[in-house]
């Protein structure tokens, strides 16, 4: 069988998967809704908590990072990971302990306060909405080069199986289904990457494989790589050109928008104990680890075999696989020099992103609208296709290929699962049950809170549809997004008595409006500023900013607090209670 049927099998039978076991465990309380009813084994929520967490960005796009930026996308391997460290250590028991469905139901009763509810919830909407218009760009990505669709019908598929087992089944249906998603993903992930350590280097270890020689050359991976970079007028592979301080920002925004994220730190509302929560993170990082150390290999791969099967080829030998992602417009190539050979070095070949023309030019190539650039740079690749494309490139067996499209479903499914619960739960129990209806019976919030699942899955088609930028990008700006307004709430709830609603409130809303106004400046189309680090402020990029930010909500939260009412009593007497992390 072709790699086209395997895909539509392969694919087919995982939805069949997902959705039988949303039937098998659909919500019959808001408890099971919200929380799974809080009897979830800590190994299969360590489970559920790697493939929330191993989102579109980690399985599809991280790795083309890595292939085009190098050692400058280290960034993401340590923030994301490390994060986790913290989530464990400093907010995951005692948010356990606390015992509430919900981040917002945690800021919320810690700061005795319903403004400061609905100022978390804001925060919780900007950020899930930012990091699920990755997820849903990554299915339509998947699905319109293996199931033969325009991204935005690609997108429009992914939304309707993601409404059908979330709706249907809220945090019971998807812990499980997340299960089985994280052994999907994580095996489509591993396979392709053994495959290929096997036949560039003879080992089959991909994390030993990039520093391994490649077969017959007498040099390494790294060595090979970079000598072909700077050959081509690249950076060498294994070089930094960001700035120490931006490195800096990047990484700790990540790692603290890691811990702050509301549709991970839910997922330690669902085990039956404080002493699971901890355990349950702790399952999660080893989880996680097993994608995260493979990464750096797939993305020095995937650039070295991009290279070799890319550069001075004439586009009419182009391999197929080129063919295929430049039909959905993932690939395009400006013949700039009129020799029908592909020019692969430094710059962008043509103005923005790649415009289309109707017909084909004398290559067959797709014509471009775009008026080239000086640079001698023929071919643009978006970078969410590399880890999809690897195994067409290494020319792998066409079941490894519909493997890895069934993974980067998975994937990107699952995250955007769990955000758009965070959201529904945010909206029903949040906002309408604890501030606004709070006499709605368990029914009607059940109902209100599919009904804003519902409504999210739609504007995050929308975005998906519309995304400012790639995968893993959007995804960045997420975290520090989080990072700017939830993580110091919840952090100084857990840990500082002496912070109150006031200053929760200005901490929050500090850190959410310079972030977002600083990531909307750069990254729209509106203010048309010029995003390089010349005009960046302290030379720290959109990515990092949220760095920044938390720093503004602390101080802006400690300042308050020291010039209105003290922290009442019971409030702090909660505050000691909840950093005992003992089972009760």
């Amino acid at each position: 069988m072709d790699a086209q049927l395997l895909t539509y099998i392969f694919v087919g039978l995982s939805f069949a998967l997902y959705i039988g076991i949303a039937i098998w465990s659909r919500a019959g309380s808001t408890s099971e809704f919200y929380v799974a009813g809080g009897h979830v084994h800590p190994i299969a929520n360590g489970m559920a908590t790697a493939a929330d967490w191993m989102s579109a960005a980690s399985f599809i796009s991280m790795a083309g990072i890595i292939a085009f930026a190098g050692y400058d996308a280290s960034v993401y391997l340590m923030g994301w990971t490390g994060g986790y460290v913290l989530l464990a250590l400093l907010l995951a028991p005692y948010l356990r302990k606390f015992g509430q469905f919900t981040v917002p139901d945690f800021i919320g009763e810690r700061y005795y306060s319903k403004a400061a509810r609905v100022v978390a919830v804001i925060c919780l909407i900007v950020v899930s909405f930012t990091y699920i218009a990755g997820q849903m760009r990554g299915v339509g990505v998947v699905f319109s080069r293996f199931l033969e669709m325009p991204i935005e019908w690609g997108v429009v598929t992914g939304m309707g199986v993601v409404f059908f087992y979330a709706v249907l089944g809220g945090m019971k249906g998807i812990t499980y289904t997340q299960v089985a998603q994280y052994c999907v993903l994580i095996f489509a992930y591993l396979v392709p990457a053994i495959f290929i350590s096997i036949l560039m280097t003879g080992n089959p270890v991909p994390q030993l494989g990039l520093g391994s020689g490649v077969v017959g050359e007498g040099i390494s991976v790294l060595e090979k790589l970079d000598g072909a970079l700077v050959d081509l007028g690249f950076s060498a592979f294994t070089a930094g050109t960001k700035s120490t301080i931006d490195v800096f920002a990047i990484t700790l925004a990540l790692m603290v928008g890691t811990a702050g994220l509301p549709h991970v730190i839910v997922r330690f509302f669902t085990v039956p104990h404080v002493a699971d929560a901890r355990m349950s993170a702790g399952y999660a990082l080893v989880f996680i680890a097993i994608l995260y150390t493979t990464a750096p290999a797939v993305g020095a791969f995937a650039r070295l075999n991009f290279i070799d099967s890319v550069h001075q080829q004439p586009y009419a030998e182009a391999p197929q696989w080129v063919k295929s992602w430049e039909g959905i417009g993932l690939i395009a190539w400006l013949d700039k020099n009129g020799d029908g050979v592909i020019q692969y070095a430094p710059g962008a070949p043509f103005e923005g992103r790649p415009e289309y023309a109707e017909g084909t030019g004398a290559n067959g190539e797709r014509l471009l609208t775009n008026a080239p650039t000086e640079n001698a740079n023929e071919i643009s690749v978006d970078r969410d296709i590399m880890v999809l494309a690897n195994p067409e490139i290494a020319g792998l067996p066409a079941w490894v290929i519909a493997l890895v499209a069934a993974g980067g479903v998975a994937a990107a499914l699952s995250t955007a699962a769990g955000l758009l619960l965070v959201i529904s739960t945010a909206i029903s129990h949040d906002l309408l049950k604890k501030t606004f209806r709070p006499q709605i019976t368990e029914k009607t919030e059940l109902m209100a809170a599919r009904g804003a699942a519902a409504a999210a899955i739609l504007v995050a088609g929308y975005l998906g549809i519309n995304p400012p930028g790639f995968v893993a990008q959007v995804v960045a700006l997420a975290f520090g997004l989080a990072a700017a307004s939830l993580f110091p709430a919840i952090l100084m709830g857990i840990f500082f008595k002496h912070i109150n609603r006031e200053g929760a409130v200005a901490g929050m809303l500090a850190g959410l409006v310079f972030t977002l106004a600083y990531i909307v400046y750069f990254k729209s189309p509106w203010f048309g500023a010029v995003n390089d680090a010349q005009h960046w402020l302290f030379g720290i990029s959109p990515e990092g900013i949220g760095a920044i930010g938390m720093m503004l909500n602390f101080i802006a939260a400690i300042a308050v607090s020291r010039f209105t009412s003290p922290t009442p009593a019971g409030v702090r007497d909660m505050v000691d209670a909840i950093r005992i992390p003992e089972d009760a």
